[in-house]
């Protein structure tokens, strides 16, 4: 299975991922801001990262373009999990690069649904 990354500042949110993706047998590695994301994504390499938006000390978005720009990490699928839904939020984190886009609430198989897209190609 998968080695993915959870960005993700609010617990209920993140006990709700883990719950969906553990279940099918991923290995998982959690961090709760952006700066601690962006140490654990520089330290070791995943097969999936999971950013949430707004998080303390650095935002989704600013890791999404992070991950995008270093040549190492570029080719690693980032699928952005956000309150933010307005076409407006959802094109700027297209524009940093993100693979997927998925907005709170969703339901756990849209979740599988991006997570599979990435690890079937």
């Amino acid at each position: 299975m998968a080695k993915i990354l959870i960005a993700e500042d609010s617990t209920t949110d993140l006990k709700f991922i883990e719950s969906i993706l553990t279940e099918k047998g991923h290995q998982l590695s959690v961090a709760k801001d952006g700066e601690e994301a962006e140490k654990i994504i520089k330290s070791q390499a995943f097969d999936i990262i999971i950013l949430d938006v707004v998080m303390p000390k650095k935002n989704g978005f600013q890791l999404c373009r992070m991950i995008k720009r270093d040549e190492k990490l570029k080719a690693t699928p980032v699928i952005m999990v956000t309150s933010k839904n307005q076409e407006a939020d959802k094109l700027w984190g297209k524009q940093q690069g993100a693979d997927f886009y998925l907005t709170k609430p969703y339901e756990p198989t849209e979740l599988l649904f991006a997570v599979n897209k990435f690890l079937n190609r």
